[in-house]
């Protein structure tokens, strides 16, 4: 093997512990340990903390709060300890973990070092999405070769690192490593990119996504560390690798059983709600037709504002990934850019465009919009330019000054007005439609819109993943989406599942797409049979201020008195729900509307809603094993019908699809949780955008990698998200869970590590439920009935 081929294929290696980083406006959650998934969870956050110094279980005073508030089975807490050595009381054991912990904590500060502060300067103006008004030069012929060109022109950078730049990435990287020898290359590469995991991940996403802006300014992980290889050369730094022994956490088992019982006693619960309502599925009446059935993500915050609406009507709601099964680009009206509107797990199959259809309306929102822009244009002016603003501002004198006052003593009148004047201008949906129906003609890679073959498979997955079989006479696809005011974070609150974008635009595809009546008709043939007089339509909800706004211009005048009475039905269940968010976040619940529209309108409000914090379960089943639980906000919910998935084809897929993504959220608010400093990213207060790309720590250094604490945290002491890792529990036969992860080993992987956990309740043998324990084997967790009793002391079918 050529020496090149080692230095790449070394990078490649290297780069896998280092989680990838997606921009900031368009947060995407990522495991940050993912390149430690293939290990045990106890030993992958052990090399994570050699690595990259970060804590892999939550504090004793996390454990002591959740104690307190009776999170914890003392029973469930016994067991485990007991099974991992430990005979004292927990409050004993506790002690001791803190003891321990406060001992072997290290310092946390992230001051960077002479080559940091020379690197994190040329990322941050080469990588920058458009936020810079002065452009790196010669970005278009890439990182290493612009950082050549500017490196003479920097008094920070020694001459001797300009003259080790050689031609290309590969002759530094050797140069450098000439006195090394090859088998320590590796673990070179792996110790100098694990140090600023921030840029790396961010550099890695880039060069894998291949997108718009790589394609303009590339940038390459081997570039990156030539870059960095000739500054430590030249500074004389030491970057031999270290002994790679890892000193064990004498913290780490006893954390664990804690974490175990912690988690075992959430899961319990919801394995024995899943169970008891299993068994009422059999004598459930579903006859009759809903008055409107609304499909919603199966985002955490959708349980909340699904069973308010429940509860006020004689409404079907369920749950379905975000972006509906349609792997597009988007590109909305009169925006530059397209956005992947789908997982980070799938490539985009197609690209949707909105396109004009009612040219008076397009006309008037033109027209608006237009100044709307100029004044966001000359905002955008003052934040970048310190002379000009004052200028401004001097000019402009009271006016300007009890505007600024305005939007700092009374958001929520502002907030008002805001919403007048958007009002005033006509969304986008009311004068555009996707183009859904297929182009013969490309976009990139991607063909425009979606063969009629193609419309009617999503439409009919979409159903069968939900296992539906009858159709109202109003159906909503509901996208969500957050509302916030000068948080960077703001796309980290919209829809994971469309890399961090509001959904709505997926759900406008899917309701044209089954509105077609050549989609229909072939969907009949396939066995929905959809009533003539259903009709679908789309919906966004508003996550912030629990509003779900229809986009309904195309509904009949036949279903008037429907779409009247869904309307009021949602305006009630917004007071409801968003009065529930509003006590979640420590305010009078009396005050819901108007507390939430504060904070979305608040300009200096650091928790504009809670996200996903909280997360900790995902059920897959019907909605009737959850409908009439409050499940606190705290569980993903996806549809799902066993008896109408014969061949297990669906939940294959909502398991190697939507389980993987909830893996990831759920393993980012874990880690951001329990190491703020090193997983997450800190206090909102301090935080400094940089390129449009990410957050600094104060005025420099690396990019902060996952969630503020004010995500996370109720106060300093407090955490609001529990840190447990997820509960996944299924409602089909045990037999066809087994049969998926056989054929997806990197599912049984997850779960032989530790990653998540996994219960089958299986209707099939009387509702009881199975623990996947290793290598695709199960056993008994509890019993329902007396004749159940009687019978977990047998062998489950499922262990043969």
């Amino acid at each position: 093997m050529s020496t090149e081929s080692t230095i790449h294929d070394s990078i490649d290696t290297a780069a896998t512990t280092v989680g990838s980083l997606w921009p900031i406006h368009s947060f995407v959650t990522a495991n940050p340990l993912a390149g430690f998934e293939d290990q045990p969870f106890s030993e992958a956050v052990a090399q994570a903390a050699e690595l990259l110094g970060g804590r892999g279980y939550p504090s004793a005073e996390t454990f002591r709060a959740a104690l307190e508030r009776g999170q914890i089975d003392l029973e469930v807490l016994d067991a485990e300890l007991s099974e991992a050595g430990y005979e004292s009381d927990p409050e004993t054991l506790l002690n001791r973990l803190a003891e321990v912990t406060d001992a072997t904590d290290s310092d946390s500060s992230t001051t960077p070092n002479r080559v940091d502060q020379v690197l994190t300067k040329w990322l941050s103006a080469f990588l920058d999405e458009g936020s810079a008004h002065w452009s790196m030069p010669n970005r278009e012929a890439g990182f290493y070769t612009a950082f050549r060109g500017v490196a003479e022109h920097d008094d920070e950078i020694p001459e001797a690192a300009v003259d080790a730049l050689a031609e290309t990435p590969t002759e530094t990287i050797e140069s450098v490593l000439a006195s090394y020898p090859e088998h320590q290359w590796e673990a070179i590469f792996e110790e100098q990119l694990a140090a600023l995991p921030g840029w790396t991940g961010l550099v890695k996403q880039r060069a894998d996504d291949e997108g718009a802006w790589q394609s303009a300014y590339p940038i390459t992980l081997a570039g990156y560390l030539a870059a960095r290889l000739a500054l430590l050369d030249a500074v004389g730094a030491d970057i031999a690798p270290s002994d790679g022994g890892i000193d064990p956490d004498p913290t780490a088992e006893l954390a664990g059983a804690f974490l175990r019982a912690w988690e075992a006693t959430y899961r319990g619960d919801l394995v024995e709600t899943v169970a008891t309502e299993s068994q009422s599925l059999t004598n459930s009446d579903t006859d009759g037709r809903p008055d409107a059935q609304l499909v919603f993500c199966i985002d955490t915050r959708s349980e909340i504002i699904r069973r308010h609406l429940e509860a006020v009507g004689d409404y079907e709601t369920h749950g379905y990934a975000g972006f509906f099964g349609i792997p597009m680009e988007y590109q909305g009206y009169d925006t530059d850019v397209s956005v992947d509107a789908c997982p980070p797990i799938l490539d985009p199959q197609h690209h949707v465009t909105d396109v004009p259809t009612d040219s008076e309306t397009q006309k008037s929102h033109d027209r608006l919009s237009g100044l709307r822009e100029t004044a966001d244009e000359i905002v955008e002016t003052l934040e970048a330019n310190a002379a000009t603003a004052y200028g401004f501002v001097e000019t402009a004198g009271s006016g300007y000054g009890l505007a600024l006052a305005a939007r700092t003593l009374v958001p929520g009148r502002v907030q008002d007005l805001f919403d007048a004047a958007e009002d005033s201008v006509p969304d986008d949906h009311e004068f555009c439609d996707p183009l859904v129906h297929h182009q013969h003609t490309y976009t990139g890679d991607l063909p425009v819109g979606l063969t009629t073959e193609e419309k009617v498979e999503y439409a009919a997955t979409a159903f069968d993943l939900m296992g539906w079989e009858t159709f109202s006479r109003l159906v909503v696809f509901t996208g969500h989406a957050s509302e916030t005011t000068n948080n960077p974070y703001d796309s980290s609150l919209d829809c994971g599942a469309c890399a961090g974008n509001p959904g709505g635009p997926n759900a406008r595809v899917l309701a044209e797409i089954c509105n077609d009546e050549e989609v229909r008709a072939a969907l009949r043939d396939r066995g929905f049979e959809i009533p003539d007089d259903t009709v679908f339509l789309a919906g966004e909800h508003n996550t912030t201020t629990a509003e779900v706004d229809l986009y309904d211009s195309d509904v009949p005048e036949s279903h008037a008195d429907d779409l009247s009475q869904l309307r009021a039905d949602l305006a009630t269940t917004r007071e409801n729900a968003a009065a529930e968010r509003a006590e979640s976040m420590g305010v009078d619940g009396s005050s819901g509307v108007s507390e939430t529209e504060r904070r979305a309108a608040d300009w200096a409000e650091t928790r504009p809603e809670w996200g996903l914090a909280g997360n900790a379960g995902f059920v897959i089943g019907p909605r009737e094993l959850t409908s009439g639980v409050d499940l606190d906000g705290r569980a993903f919910l996806h549809s799902y019908d066993w008896s109408t998935d014969p061949n297990g084809e669906a939940l294959e897929a909502i398991l190697t699809g939507p389980m993987v993504v909830t893996q990831w959220i759920n393993t980012q608010y874990y880690f951001s949780t329990v190491d703020n400093a090193v997983y997450g990213s800190g206090s909102k207060v301090t935080h400094n955008p940089v390129g449009n790309v990410g957050v600094y720590q104060g005025n420099g250094g690396d990019l902060m990698t996952g969630l503020p604490l004010q995500s996370l945290m109720a106060a300093d002491d407090e955490p609001y998200h529990q840190p447990l890792r997820l509960s996944t529990v299924i409602h089909a036969p045990v037999d066809r869970v087994t049969d998926i992860l056989a054929d997806h080993g990197e599912l049984a992987a997850l779960l032989d590590n530790d990653w998540l956990s996994l219960t089958v309740v299986d209707p099939t043998q009387d509702h009881r439920a199975f623990e996947y324990e290793h290598d695709l084997e199960w056993s008994p967790v509890s019993a329902i009935s007396e004749a159940d009793v009687a019978e977990s002391t047998s062998p489950a079918a499922a262990d043969d």
